[in-house]
C-alpha cells in the first residue's frame, strides 16, 4: 500500500488543500498550528480502516478526540454551513486501479456518523497492511492498565497512544531476521544499551541489559523512544509494505542520536516502508539530505500561515533548502543573526 495523496476541504485548519506524497519518506515542517499532525492522523485513521473491524470516521474521532466525540467539531471554524470532506487516494503494485476513501460530514452530523465511501474496496485491496503512529510523547512507561482505564473514561488518551502500546506488546517475530534487520536492531541497541521486555503479568515494559532489568519509567525518555523503535522493528510491525507515522521524532532525543534516527528511517524506506514524519528540527531535516543515497525517495512538505488571511499555504520540494516557506530555516537564521549582533 502506498498513500499517494490527500484532498482536504474544511478540515480543521485546511479550507481547500491537496497534498501529494512520495512513496518513501515524507517530511512535514511548519509552525505550530499549521495542521501537520492533523494530516498525519487523518492518514493513519485511513490506514487503520483496512481492518474490517475499524471504521474510518470512527477511528478519526478516536485519534483526534473532539469534544463529545463529535466529528462535526473537526470542521474549519469559520462562518457558514460548511461541509468537511477528506479524500485519500492509495495504490499498490498488485492492483490495477487506485483506491479512494472519502469521508464527508457537516455541522448536523451525529457523533462519528460521517458519509464514508470507498471503504469496501479499501478493505479488500489493502487488508493486512500494517500501520503505526508514534506520538510525540513517550507512552510505554505509562502502559499499566492504560487501556482499561481509558475504556472506563478514567483517563483520556487518543488512539495513537493506545495503539502504540498494543503494538509494542507483540513479542513475536515471524521467521528469521534478515541481515539488514539484524544490523538495524544492533544499531539501535547501541543507543539503548538494552532490549525491550514486556511483562504481561505486570502489564509493564522494561529495558533489559545483560542480567539487569530496569523499569521503563526509570529510563531517560529519549532512550525509551529509541527502545520503542527497536521493538517495532524486532516484532515485525515495521516491515515491507507497512506505513510509519512519527510525530516529532526529535522530541527529548540527544542530538547525537539524530543522524542515527535518520539512518534508521532511510533504511526502513529502502526496505519498503512508507514514512510520514513531522518535525521542527533543523538537524533531522538536514540529515536526510546528508545521509540519502541515489534512489532514496524523500519529499519535504511545508505548511505555513498566510499573514493577511490566516489560511494555510502548502509547498513541497525534493530538497529541504528549496522550500520557500521554511519555518525551520527562518528560525535558524534568526538565531544566527542574534548571535552575530551580539558578537559571539
Amino acid at each position: 500500500m502506498i498513500i499517494k495523496k490527500i484532498k482536504l476541504e474544511n478540515y480543521t485548519v485546511f479550507e481547500n488543500q491537496q497534498v501529494e506524497f512520495g512513496s518513501g519518506i515524507n517530511v512535514f515542517i511548519g509552525e505550530n498550528g499549521t495542521g501537520k499532525t492533523h494530516i498525519l492522523k487523518a492518514l493513519y485513521s485511513a490506514c487503520q480502516s483496512v481492518d474490517k473491524k475499524v471504521a474510518f470516521s470512527h477511528k478519526l474521532v478516536l485519534t483526534m478526540l473532539p469534544d463529545d466525540y463529535k466529528i462535526s467539531r473537526l470542521i474549519t471554524r469559520k462562518p457558514g454551513n460548511r461541509v468537511c470532506t477528506i479524500r485519500i487516494t492509495a495504490g499498490d503494485p498488485n492492483i490495477t486501479q487506485d483506491r479512494v476513501l472519502t469521508a464527508s460530514f457537516n455541522g448536523k452530523t451525529k457523533k462519528w456518523e460521517a458519509d464514508v465511501t470507498g471503504e469496501d474496496g479499501w478493505e479488500e485491496s489493502f487488508s493486512g497492511i500494517s500501520s503505526i503512529f508514534i506520538p510525540a510523547k513517550e507512552i510505554l512507561s505509562h502502559s499499566y492498565n492504560l487501556n482499561a482505564a481509558s475504556e472506563k473514561n478514567n483517563v483520556r488518551f487518543d488512539d495513537t497512544y493506545l495503539d502504540i502500546i498494543n503494538a509494542a506488546k507483540v513479542d513475536i517475530s515471524l521467521g528469521r531476521n534478515s541481515a539488514s534487520k539484524d544490523a538495524m536492531l544492533k544499531k539501535i541497541q547501541e543507543m539503548t544499551h538494552g532490549t525491550v521486555v514486556y511483562d504481561a503479568s505486570r502489564d509493564e515494559f522494561y529495558l533489559k541489559s545483560g542480567r539487569s532489568t530496569q523499569e521503563f519509567n526509570l529510563v531517560a525518555e529519549g532512550i525509551r523512544k529509541m527502545a520503542l523503535l527497536w521493538q517495532l522493528v524486532k516484532n515485525g510491525t515495521l516491515e515491507k509494505g507497512s506505513i510509519l507515522f512519527w510525530d516529532e521524532p526529535e522530541a527529548n532525543i540527544n542530538p547525537t542520536y539524530i543522524p542515527i534516527i535518520v539512518e534508521m528511517l532511510l533504511e526502513l524506506q529502502r526496505k519498503g516502508v512508507q514514512i510520514f514524519i513531522s518535525t521542527h528540527d533543523y538537524m533531522i531535516a538536514s540529515y536526510f539530505e546528508v545521509k540519502k543515497r541515489a534512489g532514496d525517495d524523500i519529499v519535504f512538505h511545508s505548511l505555513s500561515h498566510v499573514e493577511d488571511t490566516g489560511n494555510i499555504q502548502y509547498e513541497r520540494a525534493d530538497k529541504f533548502a528549496d522550500l520557500k516557506n521554511n519555518a525551520i530555516i527562518a528560525a535558524f537564521n534568526a538565531l544566527l543573526n542574534e548571535i552575530y549582533n551580539l558578537g559571539l
